[in-house]
């Protein structure tokens, strides 16, 4: 229509499920609800320092195979029960994936990876997952990205990340602050500590938004602030955690009258964007325990079934099984090597 002014630019409009649908259809049991509660329990107090071990968030940089996932969680729920007096592990499952540019989106976006962008489908594998998981009593982190996907989701995760590119959006700090589990804001990808400070600040505090409710409907939301909500160093123009920085994050949160609560990201640009240094990471964070650091209390490791990463081929039965298709990952054994070595920190 040439007199048209409002949606110029949209070429299609599809009607999903609302999340109070989607959550009757995909349901959790009580068994499953008590396993999300304790973990999120566990969590918020390990952060609070009232139990002494260290959270490692370990899984794939993103979820594209889901009897991959599968299989990787059951392999992490046994390594969980080896080294569960010194280390709290939680599987990373990630559905969204901000890009610079363009790119694959995630399995929320894009299930079939294909540019179909079947979301409806995507949030229904991204439950039933979630759902599996926490039915197996294995705790579940991720990163919030589009602020609508949490009303479907939320009610299952364990610990949720705001992103290097996102920290900064008002947004995403309001969708926090109402956010029923611990959140992690990242540095940003300049190194930038002050944004995420000031998203620590603006989640920890009562906050208005607009958003949807259960029913899909467009709403007002006031939250009362989310109060386990802290910093992950994740590195910048330079990697930040190394002693010196650890030591310069906690006097910038002293100074902010913040609490000295760090969670380190050993991969990205703390690992030179190459997956095979997080290893050296972990070393270097397991000496700072060792000599005596309080403040961190969290790592977070991009790890997969298989070494490295693939493109997504357009015949998906010629791609390799259990690698990643984004970032990088270190397989299966160098996993549960680095982890190991992480318990001789002895942090109880």
């Amino acid at each position: 229509m040439i007199n048209q002014i409002h949606n110029t630019n949209i070429e299609s409009e599809t009607v999903i499920t609302s999340p109070i649908e989607l959550r009757k259809q995909i349901k959790v049991s009580n068994q499953g609800k008590d396993s999300i509660l304790k973990s999120r329990k566990t969590v918020n107090e390990i952060f609070l320092g009232n139990d002494k071990r260290l959270i490692v968030i370990v899984g794939p940089c993103s979820i594209h195979d889901i009897k991959a996932a599968k299989e990787y969680a059951l392999k992490l729920k046994s390594l969980q029960r080896e080294v569960e007096d010194s280390i709290y592990i939680m599987m990373r499952v990630y559905f969204e994936k901000p890009r610079t540019t363009i790119g694959w989106k995630g399995l929320i976006s894009d299930p079939d990876m294909d540019d179909s962008l079947d979301v409806e489908k995507g949030l229904r594998q991204g439950r039933e997952l979630l759902v599996w998981l926490a039915e197996q009593g294995i705790p579940t982190a991720t990163e919030a990205l589009n602020p609508i996907t949490p009303q479907y989701l939320a009610d299952l995760i364990s610990w949720c990340a705001i992103g290097a590119r996102t920290t900064e959006s008002q947004t995403h700090r309001e969708m926090s602050s109402g956010l029923s589990m611990p959140v992690g804001f990242k540095n940003g990808t300049d190194g930038n500590l002050t944004m995420a400070i000031n998203a620590i600040k603006a989640c920890s505090s009562p906050q208005s938004f607009l958003g949807i409710n259960d029913k899909g409907q467009i709403s007002t939301f006031k939250a009362k602030g989310n109060k386990s909500s802290h910093i992950i160093l994740r590195g910048g123009i330079q990697p930040n955690y190394d002693k010196e920085s650890v030591l310069a994050c906690e006097k910038l949160l002293r100074e902010n009258g913040l609490a000295e609560r760090i969670m380190i990201d050993c991969s990205h640009d703390n690992s030179y964007q190459d997956y095979r240094n997080q290893g050296n990471v972990i070393d270097d964070i397991k000496n700072q325990i060792m000599s005596g650091n309080k403040s961190i209390f969290g790592v977070m490791l991009e790890s997969n079934l298989f070494s490295g990463k693939q493109k997504i081929l357009a015949n998906k039965d010629e791609m390799q099984y259990g690698v990643s298709v984004t970032d990088g990952c270190i397989d299966w054994e160098e996993t549960q090597s680095v982890i190991r070595n992480l318990t001789k920190a002895k942090l109880i």
